[in-house]
């Protein structure tokens, strides 16, 4: 049974082709699946010992393809790359959903207080530093300073760029406002990202070559990969908060976001047949008189929102991550002097160096 399958498959790469953003976009479906964070630790490191001993060539009897290509992506989307650890829950990919469209929904929703924007950006780049860090490239680690610096600076620049906008955003239409989160968010993932990376852009990142030999170390590397994850998260955000402004703009306008006009009516005006009934309805009136013009209720456009966006995320972030290759490249001529010097005295026909350039 066990010859059924071959022990040639290359499980160390993604099982599409990653030269096409279809094959890239079909690699991170996977990645990216929320179900995934519903794995017991029993079935993640039985996934990850059939990894490792396909590796070494031992496959167990009846052990398909499927179940291997499976293994494998579970493997992924819990463990780290180049360290091979174990990576925080709520900083692996397949928790980016569950997790962005609870925040951005409660961000776009809670918007127009001071109060609302410090906690819930707060939250927002508390939840990023976790991610950026648990998905950095290399295995160098951040020191406990080096990473407290970058949380404190990351989680600032973000709360003081939204109450800035907030500001600004006062004497325009509720649209525009509506628009504030994610520009606070877009703002903050330049600041985030390359704070929480920032011993990458110090002491480099791991570059190989082709078939993954280790070459050295490159902080150039670093920058083209940290500038990738940028823009790649920005556009990311981007669907989930730039689309749901407008529909949620529509809805509170509508009777589906708005309360009843109580005791409006023309037929409630008609005396009714008993003194009782005029007392029990004159209270009534009396105490929900404050609901006699109409009222928006926030605790249902937070589920609303929380909805659309979650809908936006599912598609956004495995595309966005797919638009470039995670096993990332550049020629050789653009890394450091003494790198170079060193790959071309090694391996001198060597035109184009590998690195991975995290998530």
């Amino acid at each position: 049974m066990s010859g059924e399958l071959p022990p040639n498959i290359n499980i160390k790469e993604p099982r599409w082709d990653q030269s096409t953003f279809i094959g890239r976009a079909k690699h991170f479906f996977t990645v990216t699946d929320p179900r995934n964070i519903l794995l017991t630790n029993e079935q993640l490191e039985a996934a990850r010992k059939v990894v490792h001993n396909y590796r070494q060539g031992i496959i167990p009897s009846g052990l398909t393809e499927n179940e291997l290509w499976r293994a494998k992506y579970i493997y992924d989307s819990a463990f780290h790359p180049d360290t091979g650890e174990k990576m925080i829950l709520i900083g692996r990919m397949s928790a980016q959903v569950p997790m962005n469209m609870t925040i951005t929904g409660c961000m776009m929703t809670f918007y127009r207080t001071t109060p609302a924007v410090l906690f819930w950006q707060w939250i927002n780049q508390s939840f990023n530093a976790v991610v950026n860090y648990t998905n950095r490239s290399g295995d160098a680690p951040l020191t406990v300073n080096e990473l407290g610096t970058a949380y404190v600076s990351a989680t600032t620049g973000a709360v003081a760029t939204a109450l800035g906008l907030n500001a600004l955003t006062k004497h325009v239409s509720p649209l525009i406002g509506r628009f504030v989160p994610f520009a606070a968010v877009a703002a903050a993932n330049c600041i985030n990202i390359p704070l929480m990376r920032q011993r990458e852009l110090k002491v480099g990142i791991p570059v190989t070559d082709e078939n993954g030999n280790r070459l050295g170390e490159s902080a150039n590397a670093a920058k083209q990969a940290i500038t990738q994850v940028v823009v790649s998260r920005i556009l990311m955000a981007a669907p989930g908060m730039a689309i749901p402004p407008f529909i949620m703009n529509t809805l509170e306008k509508k009777a589906f976001l708005k309360g009843l006009k109580i005791f409006q009516d023309e037929t409630v005006t008609e005396k009714p047949p008993c003194i009782v009934c005029i007392l029990v309805v004159s209270r009534i009136q009396k105490q929900l008189g404050a609901f006699s013009e109409t009222r928006r209720f926030p605790w249902m456009s937070a589920p609303v929102q929380v909805g659309i966006v979650g809908f936006c995320l599912v598609f956004a972030t495995p595309l966005c991550c797919a638009l470039f290759p995670q096993k990332s490249s550049m020629s050789v001529t653009s890394l450091e002097a003494e790198l170079q010097a060193r790959i071309r005295e090694t391996y001198p026909e060597l035109r184009r160096v590998y690195f991975n350039k995290g998530l």
